[in-house]
């Protein structure tokens, strides 16, 4: 009995001990990852949100146009540094920090698609006050098609850049899923995880296998930059990635997409996976929707290429 009860005491100090060796670890990641302070903000630069401060970076004049960047812990409204200053030259550009993402508040939530559309919403109505344009990149693209859909009279042109598969977005929560969602969150092992699976080598790795149809575009700024999206605000960071992981932020638009009235232009990278097979499901379902192919460009063609991604959307963007 005493052999046992000494055992257990031994293996609750270790197990304290490693615990605050992890804690210590993962706020020396979170600190260090932030030091180049790349993603600056100012207090004028946010919409009091309920759920949290937004982010959002204006500028320009001319009629309205909202850039979302792709739905992960590592975007933020940097996805369209190369392209905003070209485009406020005929448009007042908003270019937002989803909440979960870059500078906004990242609250310890369940992130859902429904939440971002009502984001999306509210934006419009409390921000721009009037009917704007669209562009949005990734998953982003299937919030801003229910948003449009909930309420049209906000919403003018639509621009989606690589959207997801419609397969992708009808995946819902099971049972794996909500495991790893749940495993993620934990306290100071899942903030270990988290830092392991967002670590460095990883967004390098992300520009130079997904993002980038030339690798050797990846500059170091454009790492950095995601690198700190995904670590500020500490362990918060998280609640994102696990609501992602979890399938919370799927939800199928086929029926968005085939009542909604608004033109719409469907971009693909040239390099980007299934992007054709894509393009031809979307197309499929609303016939009305153009589709064009940005050359030399995989899933961030406003990011690799944003002379070529300008040339191909100004043409759309400035018909009346």
């Amino acid at each position: 009995m005493k052999k046992n009860k000494h055992k257990l005491i031994t293996f609750g100090i270790l197990l304290t001990l490693a615990t605050g060796i992890i804690y210590v670890i993962n706020r020396l990641i979170f600190s260090t990852a932030t030091l180049k302070d790349l993603l600056k903000s100012s207090a004028n630069n946010f919409y009091s949100w309920r759920f949290g401060k937004i982010y959002y970076k204006k500028k320009g004049n001319g009629s309205p146009l909202l850039l979302i960047h792709d739905l992960n812990v590592y975007s933020s409204a940097y996805e369209w540094e190369k392209t905003i200053d070209k485009l406020s030259q005929n448009h007042t550009v908003y270019a937002i920090d989803l909440l979960g993402c870059g500078r906004s508040e990242k609250p310890r939530i369940t992130y859902t698609n429904y939440l971002y559309v009502q984001l999306i919403s509210d934006f419009i109505k409390n921000v721009i006050h009037e009917k704007t344009d669209i562009m949005a990149s990734g998953y982003s693209s299937s919030f801003s098609l229910l948003a449009c859909h909930n309420e049209s009279s906000l919403f003018g042109k639509l621009i989606l850049i690589n959207p997801p598969s419609l397969s992708d977005l009808n995946k819902i929560p099971g049972k794996r899923s909500k495991l790893y969602k749940f495993l993620l969150e934990l306290s100071v092992f899942g903030t270990l995880v988290y830092n392991m699976i967002t670590c460095q080598s990883n967004v390098q790795l992300l520009f130079t296998e997904k993002y980038l149809f030339n690798p050797f575009n990846a500059t170091p700024e454009m790492i950095d930059t995601y690198y700190e999206s995904a670590h500020k605000s500490f362990s918060n960071s998280k609640f994102l990635l696990s609501s992602m992981i979890g399938c919370y932020t799927n939800n199928s638009i086929s029926h968005a997409l085939k009542e909604i009235n608004q033109s719409i232009l469907l971009v693909s990278g040239q390099a980007e996976a299934d992007s054709q097979e894509i393009a031809s499901s979307y197309a499929e379902i609303n016939p009305s929707i153009e589709t064009c192919v940005v050359k030399r460009s995989k899933h961030l063609p406003q990011l690799e290429v944003p002379q070529l991604f300008l040339d191909t959307i100004n043409i759309y963007l400035d018909e009346e």
